[in-house]
């Protein structure tokens, strides 16, 4: 016995010894892909020499000889920290994410393959500004001279995740940063599950319940359905669960998670200090690392410093000298379904106004990891290309003998908008930016600008020019051989809403309804706001001057509008009953919750039970009253809608409906639905978090996922990988932190401001910003998550232009040479 104890002592200490090995060889590998910041390089592609300045948050500050050489040392900086990051966003626009990922991501290359959003970027280059493609070309030297480094010093293939996956990385081409604003526009729009979702509700409701379950903004709004129903002759369809599942790897999301953001400025009449003042958060899908880097750059013009994406040369939200500008979601609808009939002798032509005309057909081949390679056939109409059925739930809602085509602005091949973005960082007052963004395509965007005296509201991006008699004004499925239903072009860029100098001094837009005007000047009939935009009027009028420390407090309100205007209409014939509650009793349990309700001011702060109470009622309460009427597309609706619940529960012409369950011979009334839910809400809550609800935090239910898109799933690495942090704010606040949704976790936080910042023209170094993360994509170095933690607390870093500042505690100086 004893010497069989010292033989498995022996073999422990081995397999001990082994696993430590391993885990040094590991990390001395991983470690070797780290960059040094305080070194000289020489490289090739380089005129004169740049020096680039991380400040003590690894913020660079670039410097240079020409603006060119700035660009250089911005793609040096961008692959020296986002190589990974940078590499996937191309291989996702590209559609070759399966040549790594094997099966899984076929049907997304499948889908990107058919946009041809790369082919749309190549055909943009030569429409580019001889300055832009010269800056494109500089930033492309400069990521091709870090790659070169990389592979010279053998630095660990430059990023871990290359010793997991292929590590030849393809030099970095200007069409390369350019399809990456093609693939922000795929993550920021959303209008094609917004048709199909409506075009589904539109086959078995009457067009009142539609109302209800899909309302308009607040404001005008038209709604025509009834010809739907006619391309169905046989009846409704059967629902299919079209809800889309979210992937980290497709750039493609579900409805609810489209993009959103805030944004709102002060003239100098409502700034204490007399200077204008701009907040903005752009609000995207959370990873580790955020697609947001801070940067600065010393161009010609002078210098310019904000957010910016690893692949574009640009600072896209930021500021300069003399200029401020923030960018949130225009919900612009810049994207029609077309179904187009198939020629019964020939199913290979389709119709047109002037009769069958043959697809444009090309095929393709998609590489999969471990798999055969699969060939796509690729067809084309007059009205985009043709998106198969699996996608986006489109067969549920394609008749017999049709196929579905898209028609979207950000497939144009004539895209001008990253010299547009190149124009604004040089434009030195509102007037001027206003001027530089004409040449915008897309993602549509709502632009706040200031400069020293004026402030201003602008939409950039391409609309597109809908027929009047268009039969469904974009809301639905159109028939594509119908000349009305068909785009004329896009609008001038003169017509797109515009605000200058507002008589109040103030302008602000948080997804909201931004004009009331009819169809087709309406921009959109879908917003991604009505209940934040009431919160920033509040905080707006409390106060007759601004200043950054207000509109600071303002970005991180977590005050629910809705969960104030909702609670007195689902708690009202609850609260103080007088009822015996027995001790232990789902009455009791029932009756605790609406005491710690009766006394909440509607802050969702993780610190406090009630947000999670009432987060958890008002989902089951919605899923009760659509089930029985939508069945399993009921699955969609992930999230709470309260314009739906505050219809049903005033009875806005009729929606008391909803209450009453179909299926049962009782005529079940709204409070015992609100009543059922909350019970069903606290048996949930019971199971997940335990039954004493005074100790609860909602901040354990909505925790901040920023989760590696990649290696966020790997066992053992996903603990080194992603980044958790327990967060206050929802759905419906100006902190915003978007849900889930579905799950076993459904409150997650997944969505929301990556970058926040706000710029004070009264002292312009006064001016701060922050990431959800850190600035460095790489899990071993410490500028991985730093900024995080400030994030999480509501914290800023400075937003300087002065380089002595950057110098004074930088964690290193980076020369380049030309070689």
């Amino acid at each position: 016995m004893a010497t069989l104890f010292r033989w498995l002592l022996r073999l422990f200490t081995l397999m001990a010894v082994l696993a430590g090995l391993a885990a040094v060889g590991v990390y001395y590998l991983g470690s070797r892909s780290l960059p040094d910041y305080d070194r000289d390089y020489r490289v090739t592609g380089l005129n004169g020499a740049v020096e680039i300045v991380r400040d003590n948050a690894n913020v660079p500050h670039i410097f240079g000889e020409t603006d060119a050489d700035v660009f250089f040392g911005l793609g040096f900086a961008h692959a020296q920290d986002r190589l990974w990051q940078m590499t996937m966003l191309r291989r996702a626009v590209q559609g070759k994410l399966s040549e790594l990922f094997g099966e899984r991501t076929l049907g997304t290359d499948a889908l990107l393959r058919r946009l041809d959003l790369y082919g749309a970027a190549q055909a943009s280059v030569t429409d580019q500004e001889p300055g832009t493609i010269a800056a494109l070309e500089a930033y492309a030297a400069g990521v091709n001279a870090w790659i070169e480094t990389v592979n010279t010093e053998a630095l660990g293939r430059g990023a871990p995740e290359f010793f997991m996956f292929s590590p030849a990385i393809a030099p970095w081409q200007p069409a390369d940063s350019l399809a990456v604003t093609k693939i922000m526009a795929l993550q920021l729009t959303g209008h094609v599950q917004a048709e199909v979702r409506r075009a589904q509700a539109a086959l078995s409701l009457s067009p009142e319940r539609l109302q209800d379950i899909l309302p308009d903004a607040p404001g005008d709004g038209l709604i025509e359905l009834g010809w739907f129903k006619d391309l169905f002759p046989g009846g409704p369809v059967t629902y299919a669960n079209t809800t889309m599942e979210r992937d980290p790897l497709s750039p493609i999301q579900p409805w609810p998670l489209a993009g959103a953001s805030n944004a709102w400025a002060a003239a100098p009449g409502r700034s204490a200090a007399g200077g204008t003042l701009l907040a903005n958060d752009p609000h995207l899908g959370f990873t580790a690392p955020s697609i947001w880097y801070l940067a600065r750059m010393e161009l010609s013009t002078g210098g310019v410093i904000g957010g910016t994406i690893p692949g574009l040369p640009a600072v896209l939200v930021g500021r300069s000298d003399n200029l401020g500008w923030g960018l949130t979601s225009a919900y612009l609808d810049d994207q029609d379904v077309f179904m187009e009939e198939l020629n019964p002798a020939n199913a290979r032509e389709y119709r047109t106004p002037a009769g069958w005309r043959p697809f444009e057909s090309t095929r393709e081949i998609i590489q999969v990891k471990d798999a055969v390679p699969v060939t796509i056939t690729i067809d084309r109409t007059e009205n985009g290309p043709v998106i198969p059925g699996d996608q986006y739930g489109l067969a549920s809602v394609t008749p017999a003998d049709h196929v579905a085509s898209l028609g979207w602005t950000a497939m144009s091949p004539d895209d001008m908008s990253v010299t547009a973005a190149m124009d604004l960082m040089r434009a030195g007052s509102v007037d001027e930016a206003i001027s530089a963004l004409s040449r915008f395509t897309a993602p549509a965007m709502n632009t706040t600008l200031i400069d020293g005296e004026s402030i201003a509201f602008q939409l950039i991006g391409a609309v597109p020019d809908r027929n009047p008699a268009n039969v469904s004004r974009g809301r639905l499925p159109n028939l594509g051989w119908q000349e009305k239903n068909r785009w004329r072009g896009t609008k001038p860029y003169g017509t797109n809403p515009r605000v200058v100098n507002p008589v109040g001094g103030l302008l602000g837009n948080t997804n909201n309804k931004t004009v009331s005007t009819p169809f087709p000047n309406h921009v959109s009939y879908v917003w991604g706001d009505t209940q934040r935009i009431q919160r920033w009027q509040k905080l707006m009028a409390d106060r007759e001057v601004h200043t950054r420390e207000s509109f600071i407090d303002a970005q991180l309100d977590t005050v629910s509008v809705a969960a104030r205007g909702l609670l007195p209409l689902i708690a009202k014939d609850l609260w103080f009953t007088g009822e015996a509650a027995p001790t232990g009793s789902a009455a009791a349990q029932r009756k605790q919750a609406l005491d710690l309700l009766a006394n909440w001011n509607g802050e969702m702060s993780e610190h406090l039970p009630e947000p999670l109470i009432y987060a958890a009622w008002v989902r089951q309460l919605q899923l009760r009253l659509i089930q029985d009427d939508l069945g399993p597309f009921a699955e969609t609706f992930t999230h709470p809608d309260p314009i739906f619940i505050e219809r049903v529960f005033r009875d806005i012409d009729g929606a008391s409906a909803w209450c009453d369950i179909r299926q049962s011979t009782v005529t079940e009334t709204c409070v015992d639905t609100s009543r059922i839910a909350l019970d069903e809400a606290l048996i949930w809550i019971g199971d997940t978090y335990g039954t004493a609800l005074e100790s609860m935090r909602w901040g354990d239910a909505h925790v901040a996922r920023h989760n590696h898109p990649v290696l966020g799933e790997v066992p053992i690495l996903k603990w080194i990988v992603n980044i958790a942090q327990s967060t206050s704010g929802g759905d419906h606040t100006l902190q915003r932190g978007k849900t889930i949704g579905t799950g076993a976790a459904p409150f997650e936080n997944i969505h929301g401001a990556g970058y926040r910042g706000v710029y004070d023209f009264a002292d312009p170094d006064s001016s701060v910003f922050i990431l959800s993360t850190g600035q460095s994509g790489h899990p071993l170095s410490r500028h991985y998550d730093d900024l995080g933690a400030l994030w999480r607390r509501g914290e800023y870093i400075p937003m300087t232009l002065d380089p002595g500042l950057a110098r004074a505690a930088s964690v290193g100086v980076t020369t380049l040479s030309p070689q």
